[in-house]
């Protein structure tokens, strides 16, 4: 039942030790990194500052109680990428956010050893020759960086990483083709070493993924792990001169990148001005424009067209809530409102409080969850830290 929590279940001895217990060994991560939000994906809510804020909050409760196995930021370049940055640039922006929230983890005092290790990357994949080794050098630039600036331990300076093959390189047209796509992306990112890995399903071009599609989208991972016998190695092109050769290229590039972001005041300062944004949307465009005059080659898009085929004149099945599912959800949140209705306004004010006297605002919506739904709380938090506006 929505709302119910386990400090109404059992008593408060009982509660604390459970709670303990569980923030110790609970996995996942938290997906909110502000950063990424302003430069490419465009669903900011709160003001940078106050959003910043609120992450540093979510690391600092995270130290306090020894949450290891959680990231509380997924430091996310997939969106920078799918947004039309080249890999370059996805590489160079994420790292750069990277070390940005360790500047202001580190300003906030707390220790580089004491958080480095709840911090993970996520990569978007696509078929460009850098994306074969955009893991390694973001490992290795991470990891200078972590032992030479900022003397971190071991276990700091290992980056982890998350790769989400590209969204943006499936199409409509042909579109049985976009396994094949995948499939040559997975390949990229498992020789790479990533930590872990998404398929995206073929017919994300055009619809939310079917049973059908994503089943197809975790056999190319299946069939790679279980049957391709190279991939049980690690890299097998290890120690080729074109890789050793493209992992230093690769590299002096996305230094020269920082360099650019230094120029401009670094990350926060590069926003002010929207330089990341312009970036993103200049390579977006000259993509877009490769494609359509042809001289990026898309098999099935814009060069070896075939003839509309079976699959792609049947009819789409969309997967979308049924009505009776939505009046489900409705009725559910109605009743957390009624249920909760005296609770809740003495835990936004709470709440509201922790945020004006710059208190841990994480540590109290672990408590202001329990009562109020995220429509409440976010109204009630734009009015202390205010909605988001991009500069123009």
């Amino acid at each position: 039942m929505l709302g119910v929590t386990g400090d109404q279940l059992v008593d408060a001895e009982t509660y604390n030790r459970i709670k303990a217990e569980a923030l110790s060994a609970v996995r996942g991560t938290v997906q909110a990194d502000i950063l990424k939000e302003d430069q490419a994906q465009n669903t900011c809510i709160f003001s940078t500052e106050f959003a910043l804020k609120m992450m540093g909050d979510i690391q600092q409760y995270f130290t306090e109680n020894r949450v290891r196995n959680y990231y509380s930021v997924s430091i996310s370049g997939y969106h920078i990428a799918e947004a039309g940055a080249n890999p370059i640039t996805q590489a160079a922006f994420t790292l750069a956010n990277g070390f940005t929230f360790v500047e202001y983890y580190l300003a906030r005092g707390l220790n580089i050893d004491d958080f480095a290790h709840n911090l993970s990357f996520f990569f978007s994949n696509g078929l460009d020759p850098e994306y074969a080794v955009i893991g390694r050098v973001a490992r290795r630039i991470w990891a200078i960086a972590m032992k030479n600036r900022y003397s971190a331990n071991d276990r700091s300076q290992k980056l982890k990483y998350h790769i989400q093959t590209s969204g943006r390189s499936l199409h409509a047209q042909e579109i049985q083709f976009n396994d094949i796509r995948t499939t040559l992306q997975a390949l990229l990112a498992i020789y790479d070493n990533c930590n872990s890995l998404h398929t995206n399903a073929y017919d994300e071009a055009i619809t939310t993924p079917t049973e059908e599609s994503v089943r197809r989208a975790l056999a190319i991972q299946m069939i790679i792990n279980r049957e391709l016998g190279t991939a049980k190695n690690e890299n097998i092109n290890q120690g080729s001169y074109f890789l050793n050769e493209l992992t230093d290229l690769v590299e002096e590039a996305i230094l020269v990148e920082f360099d650019r972001l230094t120029e401009r005041g670094g990350v926060l300062g590069a926003m002010e001005s929207m330089y990341q944004r312009g970036k993103i949307q200049d390579e977006s465009l000259y993509y877009e424009s490769k494609k359509h005059s042809g001289e990026l080659p898309i098999i099935g898009v814009n060069t070896f067209l075939g003839e509309p085929s079976e699959e792609e004149t049947k009819p789409i099945e969309l997967i979308r809530s049924t009505e009776n599912e939505k009046k489900q959800q409705i009725e559910n949140l109605e009743a957390f409102w009624r249920r909760n209705e005296r609770e809740a306004e003495a835990a936004i004010k709470r709440l509201k409080t922790a945020a004006r006297r710059n208190d841990n605002i994480f540590e109290e919506l672990m408590e202001t969850v329990k009562v109020a739904s995220l429509g409440q709380i976010s109204h009630a938090l734009y009015e202390v830290g205010g909605q988001y506006r991009r500069n123009m």
